[in-house]
């Protein structure tokens, strides 16, 4: 009888492990691997990141946050993007070649992107519920500046990054930037 109650315990105990694990996994924080080199330096392929689904149910997204998103129609392979929010509702952005990003008129200070862009781009107004991102990797990355419709939704968006756990040694907490 001890052998049989158990097992029920166990099987109990797994089948809510299981049930848990799933909740997390869909509905709360989500584990993602980076495939492209368009965060470099920030993200490099191959690192693994935590992303929190509902983020965005607390706070608004803001300029600087590393978000996972579904991509434009014309960019869409089947796996979400990673990006850097860039330009906000009613913000007009700019980027011009070797100089940077301009949010309406000045200059943006990024010193987390891996060189200066060397395209141009705008200037446009972000509509409502719309933001620009673009990957860190300005000139390497299929971002805003490359789609032929420049924005996302806020309903396009997944989550936000909020750790890097892998590689171990590089293991970072995402935190809101001052700009």
């Amino acid at each position: 009888m001890k052998f049989f109650s158990a097992l029920k315990e166990l099987v109990v105990t797994l089948v809510l492990a299981v049930l848990i694990a799933m909740i997390l996994k869909f509905f709360i924080v989500d584990s993602c691997k980076i495939l492209s080199e368009s965060m470099a330096t920030t993200l490099n392929v191959g690192d693994r990141i935590l992303v929190f689904k509902l983020a965005y149910h607390f706070e608004e997204p803001e300029r600087g946050d590393i978000i996972i998103f579904q991509p434009p129609a014309e960019m869409d392979e089947g796996v979400d993007f990673i990006k850097r929010i860039i330009g906000l509702p009613g913000e007009t952005v700019e980027v011009r070649a070797d100089e940077g990003v301009y949010i309406n008129g000045s200059l943006l200070n990024e010193p987390y992107i891996n060189e200066i862009p060397n395209y141009n781009f705008g200037p446009v107004t972000v509509p409502e519920n719309s933001y620009i991102v673009f990957g860190d990797n300005r000139n390497r990355s299929a971002d805003s500046h490359y789609w032929s419709y420049p924005f996302i939704t806020f309903d396009d968006i997944d989550g936000k990054a909020i750790l890097r756990y892998f590689p171990f040694n590089e293991m970072t907490v995402f935190k809101s930037l001052e700009y």
